[in-house]
């Protein structure tokens, strides 16, 4: 268990480890947590359920006492959360503390009738995409090898036409592994069969299990959100950057650089926002020679996004996943 931790996606997260480190059914290449140690795709007992309850209450109580604001509990372990067997259980006795659940989860088990109802029982879920051929899908998930993707992807079709919570998904960008246009394309597209609430398309930014692991460029993360938002209603990037201020604040270069981290401006809006902020191109141009900013050219407009930036790994990384 770790936080409250600020999330853009959450408000203020406390997460829920109820899985041992890396235990997974994926080895992702881009994984920030290293590489997994225990492959498995059979759900399993992995921590007493009246554990994992009484833990998480007991810091809520704490928490409440200090006064602290608390907007969801999320299960976000070092491995994927639905080979806990008994998350079901979890999500309902913790619900009782009258606090929204959400879970992030790789999706591999969806083809399962009984994760489909368990994850149903959250608030909000997030199921990863990152590849809808095979091929993509090995190359950049490195399944265990009783997964199938096909059956993976029906699960997910049927989960989204059954849910009635909030339903994200994400996809993360590597460079030379699913940032070419086709890749986006078929993504993008199977997207839309889901219906998201908000479809996040992330990248690197903290040291990934591999180290030849690195983000598309700038261009590339354009063409992304441009190919998404052709097919989905809302599409944010998550650029590893927490900033909270999406309108004027009279701070230009925070809010540009917030905006910019979720969403490409283009040159007109950037000179809007520039304009309540009270400010003018000269705070653009510092941005843009530090790196912090990066200008690129799509459909004879010009964007500008943030850098995603890798960070340095700490012992509390993985502390900021939700």
């Amino acid at each position: 268990m770790f936080g409250p931790v600020p999330s853009r996606r959450l408000g203020r997260s406390l997460g829920i480890d109820n899985v041992p480190a890396k235990t997974c059914d994926y080895g992702c290449v881009y994984c920030q947590v290293g590489t997994t140690r225990v492959m498995q795709a059979e759900r399993t007992t992995l921590y007493p359920p009246w554990a994992v309850v009484e833990a998480v209450s007991g810091r809520v109580g704490q928490l409440r006492e200090l006064g602290e604001t608390v907007d969801y509990l999320t299960f976000v372990p070092t491995g994927e959360p639905t080979l806990d067997v008994h998350l079901g259980r979890e999500i309902r006795e913790l619900a009782v503390l009258g606090l929204l659940i959400a879970v992030i989860t790789n999706g591999s088990l969806v083809q399962r009738p009984d994760v489909r109802a368990e994850l149903g029982a959250a608030d909000w879920v997030s199921v990863k995409v990152d590849a809808v051929d095979a091929r993509t899908w090995r190359r950049i998930n490195r399944p265990h090898g009783g997964l199938v993707l096909d059956e993976i992807l029906d699960g997910l079709r049927e989960f989204a036409r059954q849910y009635d919570g909030t339903l994200g998904t994400e996809t993360m960008l590597v460079r030379g592994l699913n940032d070419d246009d086709e890749t986006l394309r078929t993504v993008a597209a199977f997207l839309a069969e889901l219906g998201p609430d908000v479809a996040y398309v992330s990248v690197p930014t903290r040291p990934p299990a591999r180290a030849d692991v690195v983000p598309p460029p700038a261009g590339r993360l354009n063409r992304a959100f441009q190919v998404f938002s052709a097919a989905l209603d809302r599409v944010e990037l998550l650029l590893g950057y927490e900033g909270d201020a999406f309108g004027a604040t009279g701070d230009a270069a925070t809010d540009l650089l917030s905006i910019t981290a979720v969403h490409p401006m283009r040159t007109s809006a950037v000179a809007d926002l520039l304009a309540r902020d009270g400010a003018d191109w000269s705070v653009v141009d510092p941005l843009l020679a530090a790196g912090d900013l990066v200008a690129v050219d799509h459909g004879g407009e010009t964007y500008y996004l943030r850098r995603a930036r890798r960070e340095p790994r700490s012992p509390d990384t993985r502390r900021n996943r939700s």
